[in-house]
């Protein structure tokens, strides 16, 4: 939290489960660690608490966390890298760091590029269609709707939107786009007015944002080669915290911590039988927000919090 120019209490974004996220890291005083999704900084600033000698490194490509960054964060402990979680590696081989203690991961659009109209994240506001976390990537989800063709559009809405009726959506924007460039969002929504469901408008068009986003920024590219970086970047004993808010999400983390890839096939040991996988799962059954919390942060209620430890 922090204040406006007339005073009041904004929200840039209110971290969800976090005292369960931070707490199941088993900090160290003395160790290094990891927050992939810094944003508003409120994983950190916790983090931070825990830390006596210790050292943070905070990840974010968006350019907007920026100012978040004085806002009592102890920079004495603390390295902001200005860059997707996806070169956590390269960055910690930079700082001269083989491993480290623990890593932290809030996934998802945070409540600042929600709400920032001119982001184009969300469909409640009349803004250009864009959706970049890293605004300087060249990829805005205008270029995807006016330039993919109509096999990649109807793979986009169908894996990252698991959107019903894919192809009648893709085939309208196909036929639309031939008369005038898909570029605004009241644009859009006219146009696929018809492939909306009644009753289901905002999860439908939710679905299909959430699609777009995923294109993108590569999110779950991203996550899956974040994950397997992980292996190697944490030291044994030491763990993952990742929240994630979509069931596509929550699938990869969750195979991975099984079985050791995304795919979640099992792979054994040809003499003892044992699965070969990086983790072990320190909570069994995903744990997700109280209803108290969502009482108070209504945008926590799909999170969903799996933690695992290096093996």
């Amino acid at each position: 939290m922090k204040e406006d120019e007339k005073g009041a209490m904004t929200t840039y974004h209110v971290p969800a489960l976090l005292q369960e996220s931070i707490g199941g890291l088993n900090i160290k005083s003395d160790g290094i660690y990891l927050d992939l999704t810094f944003g508003g900084g409120g994983h950190s600033r916790e983090i931070l608490k825990h830390l006596d000698t210790g050292r943070l490194i905070g990840f974010d490509q968006d350019e907007d966390v920026l100012k978040n960054l004085s806002d009592g964060v102890d920079e004495e402990h603390f390295t902001f890298v200005n860059h997707n979680f996806k070169y956590m590696r390269h960055f910690l081989r930079y700082y001269g760091i083989e491993q480290v203690d623990g890593i932290l991961a809030d996934l998802g659009v945070s409540s600042h590029e929600f709400d920032e109209a001119e982001r184009g994240f969300s469909f409640r506001f009349e803004a250009a269609l864009d959706m970049r976390m890293n605004r300087r990537s060249d990829l805005k989800a205008s270029d995807i709707l006016n330039n993919y063709d109509r096999e990649a559009l109807l793979a986009i809405f169908r894996n990252y939107g698991e959107v019903e009726n894919a192809k009648y959506l893709t085939d309208t924007i196909i036929q639309g786009r031939t008369k005038n460039e898909i570029r605004m969002t009241g644009d859009f929504l006219q146009l696929i007015a018809p492939c909306i469901p009644k009753q289901k408008e905002k999860k439908y068009v939710a679905k299909v944002y959430q699609a777009l986003r995923i294109e993108v920024n590569k999110e779950l590219d991203a996550l899956s080669e974040m994950l397997q970086q992980s292996k190697d970047v944490l030291k044994t004993g030491a763990r993952i915290s990742v929240i994630t808010y979509h069931s596509l999400e929550d699938r990869i983390v969750k195979n991975v911590f099984k079985t050791g890839n995304i795919d979640g096939i099992e792979e054994k040991d040809p003499i003892y039988g044992h699965v070969k996988k990086a983790f072990e799962e320190v909570n069994r059954k995903v744990i997700t927000p109280s209803e108290e919390e969502i009482a108070l942060n209504p945008r926590a209620r799909s999170a969903k919090l799996r933690i695992a430890e290096k093996k």
